[in-house]
């Protein structure tokens, strides 16, 4: 006999699907720093519809999308699916993970109930006509971040996919490695391989801001890969060792510099030319953290407000900058005289496609790509985990929660 509900790390009979589930859950009433506005409750299980899936979770990956849904912060997730008519007055996050597929919808293709998966986050409608006509899916006016625009993410016991977001699992990882490293991972290789002709090639030397974290951690492994020369951003000497052991050629400290945030007035001569001393200043640090005299041919931005300033600078004469977020704000200035005039290329790059997700994967199985885990905690631990990522002090590398694993270390359900 089924029950109604099980305890995390009880697997129900395969297929059955109790009517209630453990998650951690977000609601508008306690939207506010993370630590207070997760807490774990008992709600419906989802049932999957024409084309989805329901996985049970083994484990889930933690990223900074997340510290926003729970401070409602620049957007009400709740809000915002409610105006699409959509009745849930909550929001589970988590949109990346690792699990077996536990019941499908009619229609799916692809994965059984019981394959092991990994999960990606991107969402879209393939029955729209951009899609059909073979359109990359991520440029889809239909596109949304599967955990954050759309609910039902890992942070439960059940998380409710389409089916192409499912992926084999590689056999050689734990449940938390394997629900880590998708959505960092498969960022940063669209960012670096995903705008032609702009893609990293050998000897290329490519400046990686917030080089310690999820993001950093897998570019500057991917760089590498490539035959490319990755300098890092960090913040403290044990982050810059972090990065060099991962195979960075050298490191930047930002807090030796200043010049961070908006561009001052042209207008004012005096306060630009101390912002240009400070930026030729930060310039001259990355020539010695490279070890010559040569500019990034790409530059992989993520903070926004900032540093895109400086990285619109630096960036060599036909390279590029590449953007996937926005996390010291999105209100950032541009020098248009670098930009036109030197002929740089300012590209904004959002998530990835399933072709470059299934590359991340083929390089992480293969040993090539560590999936770099360096913090681990439990479902109730999952406000805390975002806690840190919003004050930044998150372990380097990638965060990941266990959800019904038992412990660290397993490979599989043995």
């Amino acid at each position: 006999m089924v029950k109604s509900l099980y305890e995390l790390g009880e697997m129900p009979p395969l297929g059955s699907v109790p009517e209630k589930m453990y998650a951690s859950v977000i609601r508008q009433d306690r939207f506010g720093e993370p630590k207070e506005s997760f807490a774990t409750e008992v709600i419906d299980t989802p049932k999957p519809g024409r084309g989805q899936v329901l996985v049970w979770v083994m484990a889930a990956g933690i990223n900074y999308n997340n510290v926003w849904a729970g401070l409602g912060y620049p957007l009400d997730v709740i809000a915002a699916r409610q105006k699409r008519g959509e009745p849930e007055d909550f929001h589970i996050g988590g949109s990346e993970g690792s699990g077996v597929v536990f019941a499908v919808g009619e229609g799916v293709c692809g994965v059984s109930v019981g394959d092991q998966v990994v999960l990606s986050g991107g969402q879209w409608d393939e029955t729209a006509e951009d899609i059909r006509l073979g359109g990359d899916p991520t440029f889809s006016p239909t596109l949304q971040a599967w955990g954050y625009e759309s609910n039902y993410g890992t942070f439960a016991q059940f998380a409710l996919v389409d089916d192409y977001q499912c992926h084999p699992k590689p056999k050689n990882l734990t449940w938390e490695s394997a629900a880590s490293f998708i959505l960092t991972g498969s960022t940063a290789y669209r960012q670096l391989f995903g705008w032609a002709p702009n893609t990293v090639k050998p000897g290329d030397p490519v400046l990686i801001w917030g080089g310690a974290g999820g993001l950093g951690s897998m570019a500057i492994q991917l760089v590498r890969n490539a035959g490319g020369l990755p300098v890092a951003v960090v913040s403290s000497d044990e982050r810059a060792e972090y990065c060099r052991n991962l195979g960075a050629v050298g490191t930047v400290n930002r807090r030796d510099f200043s010049h961070w945030g908006r561009m001052p007035d042209l207008d004012d001569p005096a306060a630009f030319g101390t912002w240009m001393r400070e930026l030729r200043g930060f310039g001259r640090a990355y020539w010695e953290a490279l070890g010559e005299r040569r500019a990034p041919r790409i530059v992989l931005e993520h903070s926004g407000q900032d540093t895109i300033p400086t990285s619109m600078y630096l960036c060599d004469n036909g390279g590029m900058v590449t953007i996937c977020g926005g996390t010291s704000g999105y209100a950032a200035d541009v020098d248009l005289r670098f930009l036109w005039m030197r002929q740089k290329r300012l590209q904004g790059s959002h998530g990835f496609n399933p072709a470059q997700c299934r590359a991340v994967i083929h390089l992480v199985a293969s040993g090539q790509l560590d999936p770099c885990l360096s913090g681990l905690f439990s479902l109730a631990e999952i406000g805390d985990a975002h806690q840190l990522m919003h004050e930044n002090r998150q372990p380097p590398g990638n965060m990941a929660a266990l959800i019904n694993a038992p412990r660290a270390g397993l490979t599989d359900l043995a």
